[in-house]
């Protein structure tokens, strides 16, 4: 009996000793970018789950110079979870080619063949890495794998979900120029819980990662391309729980979101907009105009409503008519903030 009540007492006494060095660790894990020391990252969806460190003064450093010293205060944004180890961002730059396989109306990537469109792409790497060497660029390939249409479809839902052979081509595209992959939902009378939910298989990949475009989802039953849509923090949300959850139980690197944005409406809520360790998520710049148009737009919808990151979208074509010119890599690093993604169409 005697040694039965010693070995209680010590598994008791053993159980509050972890206890102690646990609610430890809680309080060392609260930190956000405007503390500047290396401490301990926690996983603040699962709180029994404890990261290895990252070194916090430099993501704080690099935090800061992509705010380009902005005054206001909005960037850096505040009181966001350090990453887990491994994040994109802010390390490097992404520079992507966006399009479909289908069209070669939709974008660079489906518009040139393989090898020409790869070669281009690098080139343009190459031009960003030239304008900034303090962030690498890396190439991208964001492939738009679920389109909105203007017929219903069999499922009455106005969107087409690409074959997976096409994905398939992509990420064997990708591998030579170790390129990310983004897959790209237009959501149509769907949502965007059930879009992202059929394609796990593929976001289950380590270089495997996430768009969401607002433009095309209509909440009211208005047919695709007739308005714009919109989405409110609850649809970005369910793509954060489910990407944030695809991180953990496959022991996976952070995940990147991007969320297009070119209008007041496209997105509500934003200061809703959950941030974890697990996911990070870019407000990119969406449309095509001259450059006072697209400044105007950049300050109007990404600056004033800061999310975590930002990105800008470039059209070949569209940016480059009547008189207009695309934006240079040096021209877009002198916007506050800096953007971290960059996306040609």
């Amino acid at each position: 009996m005697k040694n039965s009540s010693h070995s209680f007492l010590h598994l008791l006494l053993l159980f509050s000793m972890l206890f102690f060095v646990s609610s430890c660790n809680k309080t060392k894990a609260s930190g956000s970018i405007i503390e500047n020391k290396k401490e301990t990252v926690k996983n603040t969806i699962v709180p029994e789950t404890i990261v290895p460190t990252i070194d916090t003064a430099d993501y704080n450093k690099r935090m800061l110079a992509l705010a380009n010293k902005d005054t206001t205060g909005r960037w850096p944004v505040k009181n966001i979870p350090y990453p887990l180890p491994g994040a994109i961002l802010p390390y490097n730059r992404i520079i992507a080619y966006y399009g479909n396989l289908y069209s070669k109306k939709m974008g660079i990537l489906g518009e040139l063949p393989r090898e020409e469109m790869l070669k281009k792409l690098q080139v343009e790497v190459a031009k960003w890495q030239a304008a900034d060497s303090t962030v690498k660029a890396i190439p991208a390939l964001h492939y738009i794998a679920i389109t909105a249409q203007g017929a219903p479809g069999k499922e009455n839902l106005h969107r087409m979900r690409m074959p997976f052979k096409q994905i398939d081509t992509i990420l064997k595209w990708a591998k030579p120029i170790n390129a990310l992959v983004f897959l790209d939902i237009q959501v149509g009378h769907s949502n965007v819980k059930n879009e992202v939910a059929s394609l796990e298989s593929y976001l289950k990949l380590p270089n495997v990662h996430l768009g969401i475009d607002p433009e095309f989802s209509l909440k009211n039953g208005e047919i695709p391309g007739s308005k714009i849509g919109t989405f409110n923090s609850n649809d970005i949300n369910d793509a954060i729980a489910i990407l944030a959850d695809l991180v953990r139980k496959n022991k996976l690197t952070p995940k990147v979101l991007i969320v297009h944005r070119f209008t007041q409406g496209m997105v509500t809520d934003y200061k809703k907009i959950k941030k974890v360790p697990e996911v990070q998520v870019i407000m990119d710049m969406d449309g095509f105009g001259s450059k006072v148009l697209k400044k105007s737009t950049y300050l109007r919808y990404i600056y004033r409503e800061p999310v975590q990151f930002t990105g800008f979208k470039l059209f070949y074509k569209n940016d480059n008519k009547n008189d207009w010119q695309m934006y240079t890599p040096d021209e877009l690093l002198k916007f506050t903030p800096k953007p971290i993604y960059i996306q040609y169409q």
